[in-house]
This record gives structure tokens, sequence and C-alpha cells, in this order.
């Protein structure tokens, strides 16, 4: 149903005229069916969709719209995480090529990721780093992506290791916004201070 329902909007925000004009408008209609209003001409470039196997990634390609893959996955071969999640990346890329899309498709993955750089960090996220989790969600197995925490030069060598990070365009940081917007600042300009330059992320 989904799919189907974005296929109808995706048709629609192209500038297509689809709905009838009221037979006593206040103001004069053009003639034909009305468009939606008001009409960006660079909209349908900038949808998402966020995909949770391969296959969604691959239907996400041909339909022409952006992926957002989350720390969230349907388990499709037992592998790491991040390996099974730039397989589908990499799944999204090839459905894009053979689609013929004249534009770049962009690819954003998420991922809780902490810098421990004071005691107030230790002591909310010094536990936080671990493994990747498997189990099943509405009868699907899936695979939770593991949690990123630790000393900024450490952080940093386990991140290099991320396959999915190296394949994407973007990466979203989530963060613990019942903590407060202080803090959630801080952490995450710990990331762009402490861990991004050794990285090379921009």
């Amino acid at each position: 149903m989904a799919r189907r329902h974005a296929e109808v909007f995706l048709d629609v925000i192209e500038g297509k005229g689809f709905a009838q004009p009221n037979p006593r408008p206040m103001f004069p209609n053009p003639p034909g069916l009305l468009r939606l209003e008001p009409y960006s001409a660079g909209l349908r470039d900038r949808i998402w969709w966020g995909a949770a196997s391969n296959a969604t990634a691959e239907w996400a390609a041909r339909m022409g719209m952006n992926l957002q893959s989350s720390t969230l996955k349907v388990d499709e071969n037992g592998k790491p995480f991040h390996v099974q999640q730039a397989e589908q990346i990499r799944a999204y890329r090839e459905a894009w090529k053979e689609a013929g899309h004249t534009r770049e498709g962009r690819v954003s993955v998420s991922r809780s990721i902490f810098a421990l750089v004071n005691d107030q960090d230790r002591m909310y996220f010094g536990r936080q780093g671990g493994q990747d989790q498997f189990g099943v969600i509405d009868q699907y197995r899936a695979v939770f992506g593991r949690s990123y925490a630790d000393e900024p030069d450490r952080l940093i060598e386990q991140l290099r290791q991320d396959e999915a990070i190296a394949e994407a365009d973007t990466l979203l940081l989530t963060v613990p916004n019942q903590l407060g917007v202080d803090y959630n600042a801080h952490l995450i300009e710990s990331i762009l201070t402490h861990v991004a330059p050794g990285l090379g992320w921009r």
C-alpha cells in the first residue's frame, strides 16, 4: 500500500494536472485539470525513501528516490550490520544505474556515535559501545546496528571499518533528545571537532 501511494505521490509532484477544478470557482482557473500548488520544479529529486531490505532499496532506485538506510534492516545473510547495509547501498546504486536516471541518487545512513571527551560523556555512554543485535520484528529477522561510543582516537579507527559509512553520501547522527539541546549540541560538536577531521568528513 505504501508503495502504491508513493507512486501516486511522485506522479502528482511532477506538476501534472490531476484534480478537477471547482465548477464555480472564486477566481478563474486555467483550462484542464489542476496541478498541486505551490509547485516546486526540483521537489521530485529531493524525495527520500527509507528502506529496510535490499529489494526495497532497489525499488526506491527504480522510482528515482534517494535512499535512507537507518540503524535497523532486514537480516538477509547473517553478516555484520554495516556489511549488509553496504551491500544494500551497492544494490541500490546498481538498480539506479540500470534505471537510466540522469542524476546521481543520494544515500544516507544513520548511526549513534558518541565521542567520550569528558566525565559526563563517560557516565552516559561509557558502556554504550557493543555488538550488532539480531532479533525478530513483525515476523522478520532483523539486525540492529551497534552504537559507537569511545575515546575519539579509538572511535576514528572503529568508524574507518564501517563499510556502509564509506559507501554513503551522508551520515545522519542520532542523538538522545531527552538529554536536552545543550548536551546534544555538545555531542555533535565533539564529533565535528574530534572525530570528523580524522576521517576526512566534511
